[in-house]
């Protein structure tokens, strides 16, 4: 099958994938561009899977102050390249994550923090369990997930903190 220079441009637009993994996903799905991205989308997060236990020592710190100063976030997110810490995509999921840590207090980072006497939800306690303030029908490690799918490279959560203006 021949897929047009532009059926590949636009995919890739769409989906940040390479130029040749789109016109294999293309050419796959019989120049299908919703089944192309559908077949993009389960290869990354193979790829991510693969990806997770590579070593992360770069990102950035990034602060959130909610609206009138009474509520702060701050979290470190690394991944594995400066060159992927300076990207608008990475500061931006730095920022929507600090957002998150600001709107719903989250404990810990991940289930596997805590302790094994806790009996609060760890889908509230955890951050990466929560579901994602601007799209509640992702939970912020699928947030992650897709990013790291997108980018190519690891990423965590390293640690936050919340600030509130008078709570202890």
């Amino acid at each position: 099958m021949d897929i047009s220079t532009s059926a590949v441009r636009d995919l890739r637009e769409k989906t940040g994938a390479g130029v040749m993994d789109c016109k294999r996903a293309l050419v796959e799905a019989g120049g299908d561009v919703a089944r192309a991205m559908e077949i993009l989308r389960q290869q990354g997060l193979a790829r991510a899977g693969k990806k997770a236990a590579r070593v992360a020592t770069q990102g950035v710190i990034d602060c959130y102050v909610h609206a009138g100063g009474r509520i702060g976030a701050m979290i470190e997110l690394n991944c594995e390249t400066d060159f992927v810490a300076r990207t608008d995509d990475f500061r931006q999921l730095a920022h929507d994550l600090a957002m998150q840590v600001a709107a719903t207090n989250p404990r810990y980072v991940s289930p596997d923090e805590v302790p094994a006497e806790a009996t609060e939800d760890r889908g509230v306690i955890c951050l990466t369990s929560q579901p994602f303030i601007k799209d509640p029908s992702l939970t912020v490690q699928d947030l992650i997930t897709r990013l790291i799918a997108k980018i190519g490279e690891n990423i965590r959560v390293r640690r936050f903190a919340r600030f509130e203006l008078g709570a202890e």
